[in-house]
């Protein structure tokens, strides 16, 4: 079985000016190797059955990605309307600046097949293409963010990848979100 790092996660994962949010210690290439030879700890199921969760012990520095948001910290957030990418449109995000997040326990890689990287129209010549990471401090899935959940029902024309919108993993999002924020840095 064969992983690649997909152009639509590399710029995110490994920025061209290095990002203390993003994977530290590592190029790409070595992610990428890392993957295809250290057999995950977990695997867990996507949100659809084109998508899987490698769950790796860090072996960066890479902290977590998501902070909960108290009343000592709220006062950080910050938020504006952002896009992914140049192709997508901008929606309303939210994150902290100025936190330092514990180093993560584990990195959760989000993979797509094949066939849905085809689909998406960014093939890969693997089996699985990687889409995206978690950066947690336990081996369990970050709820996908409910603007994520609806531009997946929205379409691959506008960045997603087709799944209709689920009202219950919504509400779960939602009831995540609502007390937790990602970090920029």
């Amino acid at each position: 079985m064969k992983i690649v790092l997909t152009d639509f996660a590399r710029p995110r994962l490994f920025p061209k000016e290095p990002r203390k949010n993003t994977i530290q210690d590592i190029t790409p290439e070595q992610f990428e190797a890392h993957l295809n030879s250290v057999p995950p700890e977990r695997v867990l199921d996507g949100y659809a059955p084109f998508c899987k969760l490698y769950v790796y012990r860090n072996w960066t520095s890479t902290r977590c990605l998501t902070v909960p948001i108290t009343d000592e910290n709220r006062h950080l957030l910050r938020s504006d309307y952002d896009a992914r990418n140049k192709d997508e449109l901008p929606v309303l995000a939210r994150w902290f600046e100025g936190v330092e997040p514990p180093v993560a326990a584990y990195l959760i890689v989000i993979l797509y097949d094949r066939a849905q990287m085809a689909k998406e129209g960014t093939p890969v010549d693997a089996d699985w293409g990687v889409v995206g990471c978690m950066y947690t401090a336990t081996p369990d899935e970050t709820p996908m963010a409910p603007i994520t959940m609806m531009r997946n029902a929205l379409g691959v024309a506008e960045g997603g990848s087709g799944v209709p919108l689920d009202r219950a993993a919504y509400q779960r999002s939602v009831a995540f979100w609502r007390v937790h924020a990602n970090w920029r840095g």
